[in-house]
This record gives C-alpha cells, structure tokens and sequence, in this order.
C-alpha cells in the first residue's frame, strides 16, 4: 500500500545497484543514507550526475527502505510537480497543495534541470522548499550541478534562495561514470554498429 502512495516508476532496490560500475560512488556512504537517520532529522539528499548513472535507481531504494522504517514517502519528477504547483496556484489552492506535499516525511523530487523552469515556477518551488525546510526530509536527482542551478531556476537569487535551504543540511553525492544504458549497448556492439553505418553513409558516393 505504501509504495502506491510513494508513485514510485518501479521497484528498484540497493542489492541491485552495480557499485563496481560506479566508482566514484562509496556505497558506504550510500549504506549510511539508508539507515534512514537523515530522513529522521529531516535533512536533504542531492543525487547529481549524468543521465543514466543511477541517480533515479538509488532515489527509489532509498525511498523504499524509508517505507519499510515506516516513514512516508511521496515520489515525483520535477516536470509534475511543477504543473501541479501551477495548476494549484491558478485554481486558488497552491496552501492546500503546498500543504499535501508538505506531509510526506520523505519527498522525493526526480529529474531536476532536465526542463527549465518559468519564473513563475522557480518561485512556487521555493514555497515548497521553505515549507518543508528542517521539517521534512527532501531526496533530489538532478543532471545539473548545484552552480548551474540558477540557469535551471531562470533566476539566480531565487535558485541561490532555494539552495540556501537544501545545502543547510544535506549530503551532497556527484555520480561519475558512463550511462549503464550505453554501456549496455556498447557491450552488445550496437553503437559500434550503428556508428558504422553511419560513416558508410558519410563515405558512400552522392
């Protein structure tokens, strides 16, 4: 029951994750979150990193493992939770819905700086974010280091404003390593493949 209200995409847990495909990862630090005492302080978590180095994999088993310590757990991408706060900011009700994400001890917020964000926006997230600032634990995964963010938000001192409050308390994690979903086509040959083709296609008479 508690993974549907979490929304997770899928079940994911840290017993599958490939440590060894990533380095730079110190899965006892990764062991460490999953003890959940960070979520118990209502601290922050950032997962940054390329796409595919299993940021959205380790937001899911986190949130998981915070289920079964009997925390509650919401799960959104970036992309609906800001048409949710536009949407509730136009009907009359963004407190109600500031107020609905502010319950969940756990909020995870999934592909941050994927899509820009409007002015608008950028501002309405900042709400949520002091809303539950020392209050409840936030879990971000982003493809966008934290000083581009100002880019990401359309606006610097509300981006500045914004990580003010996350980085107060927080652990900070930057994966890096190849994409697992390219690495398993280069395994298989098929980038070669197609990167063959194509110099076929640049080579071959007009």
């Amino acid at each position: 029951m508690a993974s549907k209200i979490a929304q997770f995409p899928f079940v994911r847990e840290l017993e599958g994750f490939e440590f060894d495909a990533q380095p730079s990862l110190d899965p006892g630090q990764i062991r460490e979150l999953a003890t959940c005492r960070w979520i118990a302080h209502g601290d922050t978590t950032l997962f940054l990193g390329p796409p595919g180095t299993g940021k959205t994999h380790l937001a899911v088993a986190l949130g998981r493992e915070a289920i079964r310590q009997n925390y509650s757990v919401q799960f959104v991408t970036a992309a609906t939770l800001v048409a949710l706060l536009a949407k509730a900011h136009m009907d009359g009700n963004l407190d109600k819905q500031l107020t609905l994400l502010s319950r969940p001890k756990l909020l995870i917020i999934d592909e941050l700086g994927y899509l820009p964000f409007e002015a608008d926006a950028a501002h309405l997230f900042f709400q949520l974010v002091s809303r539950r600032y020392e209050k409840g634990s936030i879990l971000i995964t982003s493809n966008r280091s934290v000083g581009e963010w100002g880019s990401v938000f359309g606006d610097p001192v509300v981006a500045t404003a914004i990580l003010d409050r996350l980085l107060h308390h927080s652990t900070v994690i930057t994966i890096r390593g190849d994409s697992y979903r390219l690495r398993e086509k280069r395994r298989s040959g098929l980038l070669q493949k197609a990167g063959s083709a194509l110099d076929n296609t640049a080579t071959a008479p007009q």
